[in-house]
């Protein structure tokens, strides 16, 4: 494996003193989140792992729940990106349960030079189909932007087991299938759109069969009448990334829903989550699984290079040089 790849679920965190971090530990752990000690994430630790494994660089993206950290969070992201060029890319995060400050980092996006775009499936209780959003939605189409949609990482917990374990994939299923509904995708089709977790842990690409069967008969309330072979077109465009969904009961659904060149590599290294191990065990699987040829597997870490061409082009000169 070559220093070429590209990891486009990666996250970050602003720098925090310990005091902050225990308290972020006790919060995870109220939410069923039983981390043993405070996460700690630096750029040092991160660059070391990238060097060790092949990845060539990451879209960095954080989403906390408060529209000023947010802000403050992007703004620490567009530093790293401007000193690590080559290395990291910006996925600019959106506040999107207040649409004018959506609005409002959206004009930033060129102040940032972030080279594409986060949402929260579900922030603060809006999701991403609600019609207050609409204004942003023809923004990053007219942008031709990609956007990076990830479940809510603050989601308490459900039946004493954290949110991330197994909520996430249905969140991020019931967004998606409303952004369906809601016209999303037929009104803005110059916008890219890469959904976390191979679609929720796998979930969206086994829940397409389903969908496609029933999801537009008559006792299913279909405003925009769409049809199930529109359904299908539509998720078909959509781009999914591997983290922690590198295996088959994943992959395999995901290449019923949508093709491999659909199909970009995630990690989503830099939370409590993640562990070395996980991320590398994780990255095996895909490279053994056998739903895709070698030269697929292999290109799996090279297909983001279409949807953030910029952001390619400085890790092209990087490896060029080295």
């Amino acid at each position: 494996m070559t220093g070429s790849w590209i990891d486009v679920h990666a996250h970050y965190s602003p720098p925090s003193t310990a005091q902050q971090r225990e308290a972020s530990r006790q919060a995870m752990r109220e939410a069923c989140f039983m981390v043993p000690e405070p996460y700690h994430w630096t750029v040092e630790k991160t660059l070391d792992h990238m060097d060790r494994t092949g990845i060539g660089m990451q879209l960095l993206s954080n989403q906390p729940a408060g529209t000023e950290a947010l802000r403050a969070s992007n703004d620490y992201g567009a530093e790293l990106v401007q000193r690590y060029p080559q290395r990291f890319g910006l996925l600019a995060a959106l506040p999107t349960d207040d649409p004018a400050a959506t609005m409002a980092e959206l004009d930033r996006a060129d102040e940032l030079h972030a080279d594409g775009f986060a949402v929260t499936c579900r922030r603060n209780g809006v999701y991403l189909g609600d019609p207050s959003l609409d204004p942003m939605w023809a923004e990053l189409d007219r942008r031709g932007a990609t956007v990076f949609a990830h479940p809510d990482a603050y989601a308490a917990g459900t039946q004493g087991r954290p949110a991330p374990l197994i909520e996430v994939g249905f969140e991020t299923t019931r967004t998606i299938v409303d952004m369906v509904y809601a016209g999303l995708f037929r009104k803005y089709p110059d916008m890219r759109l890469i959904v976390a977790h191979c679609g929720g842990g796998g979930t969206l690409p086994a829940m397409t069969g389903r969908l496609g069967l029933l999801g537009a008969e008559p006792w299913v309330p279909n405003p925009n009448a769409l049809t199930a072979e529109e359904m299908r077109t539509q998720l078909r465009r959509l781009y999914l990334d591997t983290a922690a969904t590198g295996f088959a009961s994943s992959l395999a659904p995901a290449l019923v829903m949508t093709t491999p060149d659909h199909i970009v590599y995630g990690s989503d290294s830099g939370v409590p989550c993640s562990t070395e191990e996980t991320i590398e065990a994780n990255k095996q699987a895909l490279l053994e699984f056998d739903g895709l040829t070698r030269q697929q597997r292999e290109a799996v870490g090279r297909n983001a290079a279409a949807l953030f061409p910029a952001a390619a082009a400085r890790l092209d000169g990087w490896t060029a040089a080295a």
